[in-house]
C-alpha cells in the first residue's frame, strides 16, 4: 500500500518507495493530505463530458452501444471497478486516520466524500451492490455478502456526506490555494444532487419514500445557498467554460477538476476542443429545439422564431443566449471559421457542434488547461426548483425568483412564473426540466436524468436527426429525412428495453469471483 499512494499521488515526496514502510507513512497530516490527492486522479473532465452520448441529446462519431440496444455483459468494467477503488482508497485513508492523535477529521471527511461519490455512481448504475466499509482481509464475511439493498446504500451515502459537510473546511477557508479540493459546500451539493435524484427516481419507477429524499434534497440545496456561493456574470456565458471563468474568484464551480496552467507547467490536461472537432460530442436536433426564443417561449409558440428556416442561422436567432455559448454556428472559429458544410459531414453527424470547453486557443496545442466544473452553484439552484415542484406539485413564484429566474436573468431571458405558464398553455414541470435541459447542456446530465424520470424507453428508440439541410451544401455521406434533417442514426439502429436497460449489467468476471454470491441485474 505504500507503493501505491508513493506512486499515485500527484505531489508526494518523501524518503525512496523501498525504504517507506505503511507505518512510517501514517504519521503527518501532509501524508494524509497527499494520499487523498490520489482521489482527484480518479477525476477526468471526459468522463463527464461525454456522457450523454448514451442519450437522445448527443451522438459521437461512432454509435453508442448503450443507446443502440447493442451492450452486453463485460467480462470487466471500469464502470464497477474504478468506483471500488475509489472506495479501497477511501477505507485506508480512514482506517488510519483513525489511528493518529493529531486530528485527522479533515481527511476522513475528503474520504467519505469520496466514498459516498464512489458509492452514488454504482448505485445509480447497477442498483444493489456490495456494500464495503472496511478494507478486506482474506476471508473477510463481506466476500460473502453479495449485494447490498440499495437503500441501505443510499442511507450510508447520506451518513457519509453529513459527516463530510460536518468536518470539511468551507471553500471560503480553503482559499485560491485550496482552490480545486471538496469542501462543506461540494459535500452538501452532492447530497441535494443524490436526493434528488433517488427522490425523483422513486417517485417515477414506484419504490420507497420520494417525498423523504425530496425534502432532503431541498434541504441540502439550500444549505449550499446559503454558503455564498454565487452565478458567474463577470463576462457572458459562454467565458464559465473558457479560461476566463476558472479559478477560485468564480463562486459557481463548487467542485471542480483542476488541470495544469500551460505546456511550461503542463501537470495534467484534457483535449476536449480537438475532440469536439473530431465528432466526440454531436448534439441532437430535440436538444437544440428546447432553447426558448427571448420572449420566453418555445419556437414553435413564438412569433419570435425563423421557422421555417432559411439558413443555418435561423436557428440560432432570437434566442436563448445559452444557445450561442454552447453551439458552434456558422462563422465561429473552429479549428478554421465554422462553415454548415464543415458541420455536417463525417465527424460531426448531426451539424450541430457542441462548443462548451472548447478554448480555441488550446485547439493548435492539443491540450487544454481549463478547470472542468464537476458541480457547479447553477445545478443546486436548478435542484432546488425540481424537487420543490416534485415534492409539492406546484411551486411559488418566489421560489422560482431564487433558483430558475436567476439563471435566466443571467442571460437577459424573461422571468418563469405561473401566470406566464398558465397563459401560454405551458407545463410548470416540462418548463423546469427545460432549464435544466439548455443550463446543463453537454455537462453529462442527459442520460441519468431520463432514467430516474423513467423516459428513456420513450426518447432513446427514436431517431437521431440534427440541422435542417440546404440543397446549396453537399450530400456526401449524408441521410436526409423526409422533413429535411439530417439523420445521424436511425430508429431502427437504437433501442431501450425497459425490462433490462434501466440497470447496467454486472460484470462476468465479478460474479466468478464471487462464485455466484454477486448476481447479475434482470434480463441481462
Amino acid at each position: 500500500m505504500a507503493v501505491f499512494f508513493a506512486l499515485s499521488s500527484c505531489s508526494l515526496d518523501l524518503t525512496p518507495e523501498t525504504s517507506l514502510s505503511d507505518a512510517s507513512f501514517w504519521n503527518t497530516d501532509d501524508n494524509f493530505q497527499k494520499a487523498c490527492n490520489r482521489f482527484y486522479m480518479y477525476l477526468n473532465a471526459t468522463d463527464f463530458r461525454w456522457d450523454d452520448n448514451r442519450s437522445d441529446f448527443s451522438i459521437a462519431a461512432s454509435v453508442n452501444s448503450i443507446s443502440s440496444g447493442t451492450q452486453v455483459a463485460p467480462a470487466t468494467a471500469t464502470d464497477w471497478s474504478t468506483p471500488y477503488q475509489i472506495i479501497f482508497t477511501a477505507h485506508k485513508i480512514i482506517e488510519n486516520a483513525e489511528k493518529v492523535d493529531f486530528g485527522a477529521n479533515r481527511w476522513i471527511a475528503e474520504a467519505r466524500f469520496f466514498r459516498a461519490y464512489a458509492y452514488f455512481n454504482l448505485v445509480m448504475k447497477y442498483g444493489d451492490v456490495p456494500l464495503v466499509l472496511s478494507v478486506l482481509d482474506i476471508g473477510a464475511p463481506e466476500f460473502d455478502a453479495g449485494r447490498t439493498d440499495r437503500a441501505i446504500i443510499i442511507e450510508q451515502i447520506y451518513q457519509d456526506l453529513d459527516f463530510a459537510a460536518a468536518n470539511l473546511h468551507t471553500f471560503q477557508a480553503l482559499g485560491a490555494s485550496g482552490y480545486g479540493r471538496v469542501s462543506k459546500s461540494a459535500a452538501l451539493a452532492l447530497k441535494s444532487r443524490v436526493a434528488l435524484y433517488f427522490g425523483t427516481h422513486q417517485k417515477y419507477h414506484g419504490w420507497g419514500q420520494p417525498s423523504t429524499h425530496l425534502a432532503l434534497a431541498i434541504t441540502a440545496a439550500e444549505a449550499v445557498m446559503n454558503e455564498g456561493h454565487e452565478l458567474y456574470t463577470d463576462k457572458p456565458y459562454y467565458y464559465l467554460f473558457q479560461m476566463d471563468g476558472q479559478g477560485f474568484a468564480n463562486k459557481e464551480n463548487i467542485f471542480a477538476i483542476i488541470y495544469g496552467e500551460s505546456l511550461a507547467n503542463h501537470i495534467r490536461s484534457h483535449n476536449i476542443c480537438r475532440e469536439l472537432e473530431n465528432g466526440a460530442a454531436n448534439v441532437t436536433r430535440y436538444m437544440v429545439d428546447l432553447y426558448l426564443c427571448t420572449d420566453g417561449l418555445p419556437y414553435d409558440k413564438s412569433p419570435l422564431a425563423e421557422y421555417p428556416e432559411i439558413d443555418h442561422l435561423s436557428i440560432f436567432r432570437n434566442k436563448d443566449l445559452r444557445m450561442d455559448a454552447s453551439l458552434f454556428k456558422e462563422g465561429d472559429w473552429y479549428g478554421n471559421p465554422a462553415t454548415y458544410n464543415q458541420l455536417s459531414v463525417s465527424y460531426i453527424r448531426t451539424g450541430f457542434a457542441g462548443r462548451k470547453y472548447s478554448v480555441i486557443p488550446d485547439w493548435i496545442s492539443s491540450r487544454s488547461y481549463v478547470d472542468y466544473a464537476v458541480i457547479r452553484y447553477a445545478e443546486i439552484l436548478l435542484i432546488y426548483a425540481e424537487a420543490k415542484f416534485e415534492r409539492d406539485g406546484t411551486i411559488s413564484d418566489a421560489d422560482l425568483d431564487k433558483s430558475i429566474n436567476l439563471l435566466r436573468r443571467r442571460v437577459d431571458m424573461p422571468d418563469l412564473t405561473n401566470d406566464f405558464v398558465n397563459q401560454n398553455g405551458l407545463d410548470m414541470l416540462s418548463e423546469i426540466r427545460r432549464e435544466r435541459c439548455v443550463e446543463l447542456a453537454q455537462e453529462g446530465f442527459r442520460y441519468n436524468d431520463i432514467i430516474r424520470w423513467k423516459i428513456a424507453e420513450n426518447v432513446l428508440p427514436r431517431a437521431l436527426v440534427g440541422a435542417t439541410y440546404f440543397p446549396t451544401y453537399t450530400t456526401t455521406g449524408l441521410t436526409i429525412t423526409p422533413e429535411g434533417y439530417i439523420q445521424a442514426q436511425s430508429a431502427e439502429t437504437r433501442s431501450f428495453d425497459a425490462n433490462k436497460n434501466y440497470l447496467y449489467p454486472v460484470p462476468v468476471n465479478e460474479i466468478g469471483l464471487s462464485l455466484g454470491k454477486i448476481t447479475q441485474n434482470p434480463g441481462w
